[in-house]
């Protein structure tokens, strides 16, 4: 698996600077005092004041800062050097006391020690894992008793479709064959257009089914799943329309499909 961690870390590393300065995250309203988390998750999640908080696969830390502002004592992980140098500087810039840790989530307790009140996770984390079960554990290790750990993430539904076709067509499969899949990657969701060399892609099918199952068989207790008529992002652009709370739903079809969901557990 290595081969695969390593090809997507060379591939996150090269999207960094451009989703820095994309439209889609905005830093320069975040800076400005503007929220960067969805009201969905703080509603979930609810009052993070005074509270640890470890949030796994945090990009270069936007959201995570989010966090802090919000009176968290946040430490942010990724797997990317050049995401967490952005991420330090950003803190730096905006004078926020954060933690950043470059590590893979799977190796994460021999890089980091102590335990949380809170792990944190959110939108388009579960593809890029390799082991759904590892990653329970993880999570499982390093909540404090009573603790509480919160998804919110794109439907694994949603993932089968073809992003780029008329209508829904389902392309991709749905369960874990345990190989993953392979894709030549030259933009992203943040700069579509972007080509900073050519990349393969590799990412893993899990089922909510698998999901569910690892963090009940890691030790979690859930309090609730929640799944979502909706989307966070136009993740198929020419069949989404924007909301005027910000979420994007089926032009046509709307309500049928699980585009989203949320869990929440205690450990």
């Amino acid at each position: 698996m290595k081969r695969f961690t390593d090809a997507n870390r060379t591939l996150w590393d090269a999207r960094v600077e451009a989703h820095v300065r994309s439209e889609f995250y905005d830093v320069e309203s975040f800076k400005a005092g503007a929220a960067a988390l969805k009201p969905l998750e703080t509603e979930e999640l609810g009052d993070v004041n005074g509270k640890s908080l470890l949030h796994l696969q945090c990009h270069f830390g936007q959201d995570s800062l989010d966090w802090a502002r919000r009176g968290a004592r946040v430490t942010g992980v990724d797997f990317s050097s050049k995401a967490i140098a952005a991420a330090r500087s950003l803190a730096a810039e905006i004078d926020l006391p954060a933690t950043f840790v470059e590590s893979d989530i799977a190796a994460l307790p021999d890089n980091l020690d102590g335990a949380f009140d809170i792990v944190f996770t959110s939108y388009g984390v579960v593809m890029w894992l390799a082991d759904i079960r590892r990653w329970a554990e993880v999570i499982h290790h390093f909540l404090k008793p009573g603790g509480t750990f919160y998804i919110a993430e794109f439907h694994p539904v949603s993932w089968i479709f073809d992003e780029q076709a008329e209508r829904l067509e389902v392309k991709y499969p749905y369960f874990n064959s345990g190989e993953p899949l392979s894709l030549p990657a030259t933009g992203s969701y943040a700069d579509p257009d972007g080509n900073s060399g050519t990349f393969t892609e590799y990412s893993w099918c899990h089922s909510l089914a698998d999901i569910v199952t690892a963090l009940i068989d890691a030790g979690l207790k859930l309090e609730f799943v929640h799944e979502f008529p909706y989307a966070s992002y136009p993740q198929f652009p020419d069949l989404m329309e924007r909301q005027e709370n910000g979420t994007y739903r089926l032009k046509d079809g709307d309500g049928s499909v699980p585009l989203m969901f949320s869990i929440r557990a205690k450990k």
